[in-house]
């Protein structure tokens, strides 16, 4: 699968390039799930530096003003270029643009597309004989305009070191699916569940049934998991919110996920245990039926198993972590 070119041990890095005119919604779709897998991991997987064409602002559809930190010519590459332009991309399409992504081809491991990225990939000669796909308002245009291109009506490709995408929406499911690549399906069930991937009012939900992907089921159980984690629901009553039995959902999740439910639910409360053991004060007790346990030695034993320590030995550590935060904060 593309992505596996770091070292391992070493951040995954990215340059994301963004043109005026950029979609905000986009941008945030990017970069959010690298950073909650660095949150989730606890550790850096991925490093990431929004660039322009030129060093300065750039300014997005809404007039969001963002600071490119540096020149797409003076980068000197990394696992992922992701060009980013949005309305009036067709501007970008002239030489000195072209020639820069060009250049910058050769320093990058992986190239990708995305809103109206392929485009100018395209117009670059860099999808030639690639599978691709853009936003659907250009999609006709876009597979009249470059014969030499595989145009697909999918929601995101991955065709070797050329990666696209067609949307906002489309974008996270991309970068969801690298993360999985690089660091497992659990992770990205973890950040898919943070956006609420998958999510679905309750009266769409039964016509919208029949047309959900594995993945799409899969991410609508973790929705409803995270929805019930003060009151854990038995597992069948998940499946049946989904138009499932117990068995089809436990086979979707070991072919997918490579664990049962009960487990992936399991390691859901825990990491709400974590993060409020973290980021609140609460009692140790409180957590403890927040997260849908009776008792807090039936959360201590669960947590330890799964972390290696304590509730209270990884209050008691961060705690000490923030005294120092601030003793040393300038």
């Amino acid at each position: 699968m593309t992505g596996n070119s770091s070292t391992a041990g070493k951040p995954r890095t990215s340059a994301v390039l963004l043109f005026d005119n950029f979609s905000n919604h986009c941008l945030a779709n990017t970069i959010e799930p690298l950073r909650a897998a660095n949150q989730y991991a606890g550790e850096t997987l991925y490093d990431w530096q929004i660039i322009g064409l030129e060093r300065g602002v750039v300014h997005s559809s809404s007039g969001l003003p963002v600071q490119a930190s540096q020149a797409l010519r003076e980068h000197p590459g990394g696992d992922y270029l992701m060009l980013m332009p949005s309305y009036g991309f067709e501007e970008y399409t002239q030489r000195g643009p072209l020639q820069a992504i060009r250049s910058a081809a050769t320093r990058f491991e992986h190239l990708v597309g995305m809103d109206a990225g392929a485009w100018l990939l395209a117009a670059a000669g860099l999808l030639d004989r690639h599978r691709a796909t853009i936003h659907r308002d250009e999609f006709l245009r876009f597979r009249e305009r470059f014969p030499e291109v595989d145009v697909v009506a999918d929601r995101y490709v991955i065709d070797r070191r050329r990666l696209s995408c067609g949307g906002v929406v489309t974008a996270l499911e991309l970068v969801l699916a690298l993360i999985e690549a690089h660091h497992g399906a659990m992770l990205r069930l973890q950040i898919a569940s943070l956006f609420m991937l998958g999510e679905a009012p309750s009266d769409a939900l039964s016509s919208a049934r029949q047309r959900y992907n594995r993945h799409q089921m899969i991410d609508n159980a973790v929705a409803c998991m995270h929805r019930h984690l003060e009151e854990p629901l038995p597992i069948g009553a998940i499946a049946a919110e989904l138009g499932l039995r117990q068995r089809q959902l436990e086979t979707l999740f070991g072919e997918r996920v490579g664990r049962t439910p009960q487990q992936v639910y399991k390691h859901l409360r825990l990491l709400e245990v974590r993060r409020l053991l973290e980021a609140s004060n609460e009692s140790i007790t409180t957590i403890a039926l927040r997260c849908g346990y009776s008792n807090a030695s039936a959360m201590t034993r669960a947590f330890r198993q799964a972390f290696g320590m304590a509730p209270r030995e990884l209050r008691r550590d961060n705690n000490g972590f923030h005294r120092h935060e601030q003793r040393t904060r300038p």
